[in-house]
């Protein structure tokens, strides 16, 4: 049922079970685009599969969080481009966008892959250190630690501070936390940046960030707030969004006994069944939004300029028109056409990255630990439901 304020239903909405979507988006599905009361005022929602990429190509609606009626997700200090590139549109958005793919592309990835594998060998062995004689929090030891760790080799961040770092952004995007707690975060956040982007001008390392100060901060094509920008959004996303999957995706695998035992038996399926789980578990719930520019009509609605519109990725990649069965998990379904990392211009320009991550990570957890399986008791899974990107906060193990 929907929950409902001036006929409106207030979003966003309730999950009943953390294994699925909102109840309400099967429902929405079969209607129209529908109006939905945010924090700030009213947005419309979009849940169907055809609607919400048709959005992603459409030019007349903006990822510009400046222009009137943007729908606001995150409360962030006024800082210009907070969110860097992925909230402009047009030649400036393809410019900066240009500017940190060169450290995204497939090569670069490839180049990554020995010192992920490292690092996955390592924090397995500390998992298991970290054991003792009773259960293992998964997230604590694996799932959060590693994506922080690749993002902050890749950019050069001290290893000492990824933990910090991994709070922090946490902190950036909780929906339950505080609004003075967000901008906190997000203050401590830009100034530690700040100052690792002067020292990293001053002497160059083999680094990301080292490597756009020289090649476009130093000759004046990038300015110094831009790449500060651009290095806060590639740490936050680069490490919350593949550590929410990447616990997930083994949360599912273990409750999928005989899935699991295809891919030990044939570790080539691992590839498919991480877009599969990509497509099931759509972490991106709640902070994918689009302002109107330009009238225009969408499933059947008039969308007017100005009106705030919010994508539920969770609801597109559960549509039974597109995908039969949704609400299962099948590592033999052909899930490619999933929009778990966007489409259009706006596509995740980390998706070789992050494929590559949970790959690797998957595959080797399962290799080393062949009886790995949940703990006992209620507490084993605990899920962060009141955040930008869903996931989990603890899944305890043993074997």
């Amino acid at each position: 049922m929907l929950l409902e304020t001036d006929q409106l239903a207030v979003w966003p909405m309730p999950r009943t079970c953390p294994f699925s979507p909102p109840d309400a988006y099967a429902a929405l599905r079969r209607e129209a685009p529908v109006k939905v009361r945010i924090r700030t005022g009213e947005a419309w929602l979009v849940t169907r599969y055809d609607d919400v990429r048709r959005i992603l190509l459409d030019p007349r609606f903006s990822s510009d969080d400046t222009r009137p009626g943007f729908p606001v997700r995150i409360p962030l200090p006024p800082t210009p481009r907070a969110m860097s590139f992925t909230r402009m549109d047009g030649p400036e958005h393809s410019r900066l966008r240009r500017m940190a793919m060169t450290e995204f592309t497939a090569r670069r990835t490839r180049a990554l892959r020995p010192s992920v594998e490292e690092l996955v060998e390592t924090l397995l062995g500390a998992l298991e250190a970290a054991r003792g004689d009773g259960p293992v929090d998964l997230i604590e030891h694996f799932a959060g630690p590693l994506p922080s760790l690749v993002i902050a080799r890749m950019l050069g961040v001290p290893a000492g501070d990824e933990r910090h770092f991994s709070a922090l952004s946490k902190a950036v995007l909780a929906q339950d936390a505080a609004p003075e707690e967000i901008y906190a975060a997000f203050v401590e956040m830009t100034q530690y940046l700040d100052r690792l982007i002067v020292a990293k001008g001053r002497a160059p390392q083999d680094d990301l960030l080292s490597r756009l100060s020289v090649d476009y901060v130093a000759t004046g094509r990038l300015s110094h707030e831009d790449l500060v920008a651009m290095a806060r959004l590639l740490l936050v996303a680069g490490h919350e969004t593949t550590a929410n999957q990447l616990g997930l995706s083994a949360l599912s695998l273990l409750r999928e006994p005989a899935q699991l035992a295809e891919l030990r038996a044939d570790p080539t399926l691992y590839g498919q069944a991480v877009e599969e789980l990509l497509r099931y578990w759509s972490i991106t719930q709640d902070n994918q939004v689009r302002v109107v520019v330009e009238d225009a009509e969408i499933g059947g609605v008039h969308m007017a300029e100005g009106d705030g519109v919010i994508l539920a990725y969770p609801g597109a990649n559960h549509d039974e028109s597109v995908f039969p069965d949704a609400g299962k998990v099948d590592i033999h379904r052909d899930a490619g056409r999933h929009i778990a990392f966007g489409h259009g211009p706006h596509l995740c320009p980390g998706i070789s990255l992050a494929r590559m991550e949970l790959e690797l990570a998957l595959r080797a957890l399962f290799t080393r630990f062949p009886g790995l399986r949940l703990a006992d008791g209620p507490d084993a899974v605990v899920f962060r439901e009141q955040a930008v990107n869903y996931g989990l906060s603890s899944l305890l193990v043993t074997w």
